[in-house]
């Protein structure tokens, strides 16, 4: 077979299903696809036999716009896939494993975020209150258990900022759904054989057991784990990431809550321990609790006793139910996109699940493929130089950040602990950000980058959450006034919200019976 570099790129076949998999399609078949003679084809194959096994059940608030851009409803999301807000992430134990450890890492950023430098005057003053109450209200709404909109707010609109906890396998079959039937997605379920070739190594066509070959013109690699083009017939390696993040390991279990009517999270709590950490997800219906561990530092037999001791101390009964233990080797891939295929999602990596970069990895790709999408062959080859160089600088950026927690623990309990303090481990621009913010706060020129993963609130919250001790320079005093005058804002401003959100489950129980607004 003979490829040309004139060719135009039309038809696009997505390798695998599940979220990463329609959650593509459907980027793409919804700007780039339809009736007109220009637009794409878009074909999606999965195995009958392969299930789905997501990409997690946390996303960060990107996905209201993702979800919105591509026509889904925030009522079908929430109907449809046992879906909930997430407002953030809570971290118990992390600091030293006291009764008091707990810090809150909130989607909202800093109340007068780039006008009054609050960071700076919660430094210079009191810090009895823990610098996330202090510069905004939704750790407090977290843990009263509300809601971060009203019944009458609109769809995929907030007062807070908000992502989502779903079932990510509903979550992939009602994508499929919709881009099936309102999307013009193709649709194949038969088994993958064998890559077809051109003479330059271009892939060429999928050949499938029952359906034969199927051509195209780009193939985006949504298998998982597996890596099935880029991976296995490209070889296109894993770069390890061992010695950073060590966890390789997971146990993960779905139980259902105390009791029907119990509080739901509208934050995921990560909790530590000596043998590594353990998510909690509260959805409607249940809870998805995982503990997630190095095989270098815990056996698999204390990682199980270490979960179920923690569903007893929160009043959890497995209920029959078996955990199941994952395995993964965290690090990406060499490269992304190589030839006419990129992978996206697991296929193109995967570190620990801390912090849910996941599907938001997989939002930043879709979107990529969908705004540079090439219009040769030709042009395809620099597509994939850009693309590649801004997810090696993603993926380096999400390995620096989850790695600042493990850094900043003064745990000593376990050498995984003490291992993952250790300076050989850490990055060196990890280190070098840490020398520059023991005398300035983190800012906007640490991370330059649009659509930076992490903004420099996020690593506010989890420097000052964990305690992290700076001596930078004192504020004016006309500065200090004006931090501390937004500062008496937010107590005012939690005050209200605190008695005028709903309950995250009465909100949840009324979008079930009468939807939301429609989003103007």
């Amino acid at each position: 077979m003979n490829s040309d570099v004139t060719t135009t790129v039309r038809r696009i076949v997505v390798l695998g299903g599940g979220s990463a998999g329609w959650l593509t399609a459907a980027t793409l078949a919804a700007e780039l696809g339809g009736e007109a003679p220009d637009a794409l084809q878009v074909t999606l194959i999965e195995s009958p036999d392969v299930p789905s096994i997501g990409v997690g059940e946390g996303t960060w608030p990107t996905m209201r716009a993702t979800l919105h851009r591509i026509g889904l409803s925030e009522v079908d999301l929430v109907r449809d896939c046992d879906a909930a807000f997430k407002q953030g992430s809570r971290f118990d134990g992390w600091l030293h494993g006291g009764a008091d450890d707990r810090y809150h890492h909130p989607f909202t950023l800093p109340h007068g975020w780039g006008e009054e430098d609050l960071t700076g005057a919660w430094l210079q003053g009191d810090r009895a209150r823990a610098f996330a109450d202090s510069v905004g209200a939704q750790p407090q709404l977290c843990d009263a258990h509300l809601a971060p909109k009203q019944t009458t707010t609109p769809d995929f609109g907030g007062v807070m900022n908000y992502g989502y906890h779903f079932d990510a396998v509903k979550l992939g079959l009602l994508l499929q759904r919709h881009a099936t039937m309102k999307l013009g997605v193709r649709h194949i379920v038969d088994h993958f054989m064998a890559v077809r070739s051109h003479e330059n190594g271009d892939i060429a066509a999928l050949a499938l057991r029952e359906r034969g070959d199927i051509e195209g013109d780009l193939f985006i690699d949504c298998t998982g784990l597996a890596g099935l083009l880029l991976g296995q017939h490209y070889g296109v390696g894993l770069r390890s990431e061992k010695g950073v993040l060590f966890n390789d390991s997971a146990l993960a279990v779905q139980v259902p809550h105390a009791s029907a009517q119990a509080p739901l999270a509208s934050a995921t709590v990560s909790t530590a321990h000596a043998e590594g950490w353990t998510w909690d997800i509260g959805l409607p219906t249940r809870r998805g609790i995982g503990l997630v561990y190095s095989s270098g530092h815990t056996g698999d037999d204390a990682a199980e006793r270490a979960l179920l001791a923690y569903l007893d101390h929160s009043g959890l009964s497995l209920a029959g139910a078996t955990p199941r233990r994952l395995r993964f080797s965290p690090g990406y891939r060499e490269r992304f996109w190589h030839r006419n295929c990129v992978a996206v999602g697991l296929s193109a990596g995967f570190i620990e699940p801390l912090e849910a970069s996941a599907l938001a990895l997989v939002e930043l790709s879709a979107a990529f493929i969908r705004d540079e999408m090439p219009a040769t062959r030709a042009d395809m080859d620099l597509v994939a130089r850009r693309f590649n160089e801004a997810f090696a600088y993603r993926w380096s950026r999400i390995i620096e950040f989850l790695k600042l927690h493990y850094v900043l623990s003064r745990r000593d309990d376990a050498d995984y602990w003490r291992d993952h303090r250790a300076a050989a481990t850490q990055p060196d621009s990890l280190r070098e950000l840490l020398q520059l913010w023991a005398h300035r706060t983190p800012s906007r020129n640490d991370f330059y980058r649009a659509e930076e993963v992490f903004p420099a609130a996020s690593y506010q919250y989890v420097l000052y959450g964990m305690q992290f001790q700076p001596a930078p320079r004192p504020l004016r005093a006309d500065r200090l006034a004006a931090a501390r005058s937004r500062m008496n804002d937010v107590t005012t401003m939690t005050r209200r919200l605190l008695g005028g959100l709903p309950r995250h489950r009465d909100l949840i129980q009324h979008i079930h019976a009468h939807g939301m607004p429609l989003a103007a």
